[in-house]
């Protein structure tokens, strides 16, 4: 009886699990007063190592004047500091005037004003809130000249504050 009991409690559980799960078709006017957050939101905090950009002039060093050929290198770059972005689709219009607003005065041959269709739109927001220093920064410990060992010094971004960064992608 103790089983039989227990297989009854299953089997109008498991009723109740598919009857709560099934799909039921929605209205037009119905669906339009369903409300909630679209988007995605992106936040890192960046702690990028590069051991060095080099640059290579590949002329031949004209014997007259000496010049010609060589390198630079830039070592030990480091970029560091907090970053938020949100992910948003724009529809035409809501685009064209957020890129007015940035000053785009015509998108060009790339997005047509008049028959464009959706856009991508990458956003670092303005009222993020970042603690003092965490801005990002770039540093390069040290610039050399070809093979030499000596430095001509070091180069550094600080505080590079991105807050209010639009992106925009489309297909073309």
């Amino acid at each position: 009886m103790k089983l039989f009991k227990q297989s009854a409690i299953a089997a109008i559980l498991s009723t109740l699990a598919l009857s709560a799960s099934a799909m039921t078709p929605i209205q037009d006017s119905e669906l339009s007063a369903v409300t909630g957050q679209d988007g995605v939101s992106i936040t890192a905090n960046l702690n990028v190592k590069i051991d060095s950009f080099v640059y290579t002039d590949t002329d031949a060093v004209d014997a007259s004047t000496g010049l010609g050929g060589g390198s630079v290198s830039f070592n030990g770059i480091k970029v560091n500091g907090l970053i938020a972005a949100s992910i948003d689709i724009l529809s035409r219009a809501s685009f064209l005037q957020a890129a007015g607003a940035a000053g785009v005065t015509n998108p060009g041959s790339f997005y047509n004003s008049q028959t464009g269709g959706d856009v991508v739109q990458i956003a670092i927001p303005t009222d993020v809130q970042v603690a003092n220093g965490k801005f990002i920064n770039v540093a390069v410990d040290a610039i050399k000249m070809g093979n030499s060992t000596a430095s001509f010094g070091s180069l550094a971004l600080n505080q590079l504050d991105l807050r209010g960064t639009q992106v925009w992608i489309w297909a073309h």
